[in-house]
């Protein structure tokens, strides 16, 4: 985005608390202005404007309006949905994957795509001061399709948090879980392969 990939003047779908991903590191704004959908040359989506309330649904005009003019959509968080609480919300990955779906172009910048590991590696490099190997790592996560995909794809060990996205579908309630045959059958649907699985992170 800060290189202007996706034009110098952008739409961003996301709420207020999400702008410092207009900021470098430093706290200095990208050169990067944040217009009015008609007057953007790119989309950047950080999430929902209020994901307590909306759905991709109610982006259909918006979605519609930039795959017509052929404007690029930046997704900063691959999710589709995920867990806050006891209320699951939709993610910026459910508007970029509705975008696509209406013929327009969503790039992704998160798990489990291999940038944000390649940035991961850096960070973790330079406050170690050396490249941690790939057998000293290991990911967590609830997202068999964003976390344990992408540790799959980076060769990386990884735990199946099951008791989150996947509760229902594994049998994981707080008392037990989860299910092992229930584990078994939704982890060779999704021809996946954690290294280990546990209910939740206590």
């Amino acid at each position: 985005m800060a290189a202007g990939q996706f034009g110098r003047r952008v739409y961003h779908i996301g709420p207020e608390r999400d702008l410092v991903f207009f900021l470098d590191p430093a706290g200095r704004p990208f050169d990067i202005e944040r217009v009015p959908l008609e007057e953007a040359e790119g989309i950047v989506c950080t999430g929902l404007f209020d994901d307590r309330t909306e759905t991709p649904a109610d982006y259909r005009a918006t979605i519609l309006y930039g795959k017509t003019k052929g404007m690029k959509l930046l997704c900063a968080n691959p999710d589709i949905v995920v867990d806050v609480g006891d209320r699951r919300i939709y993610c910026a990955g459910a508007i970029a994957a509705a975008y696509a779906e209406a013929g327009g172009r969503s790039y992704y910048f998160g798990k489990p795509h291999p940038p944000i590991y390649a940035l991961a590696r850096r960070e973790l490099a330079a406050r170690l001061g050396y490249d941690t190997p790939a057998d000293e790592i290991l990911c967590l996560g609830d997202g068999i399709g964003t976390d344990i995909l992408g540790a799959m794809g980076e060769g990386l060990d990884s735990v199946f948090v099951t008791g989150g996205l996947a509760a229902e579908e594994t049998g994981t309630t707080a008392a037990a879980g989860p299910d092992p045959a229930l584990l078994a059958v939704f982890l060779d649907e999704a021809r996946m392969s954690p290294r280990m699985a546990m209910a939740f992170l206590r």
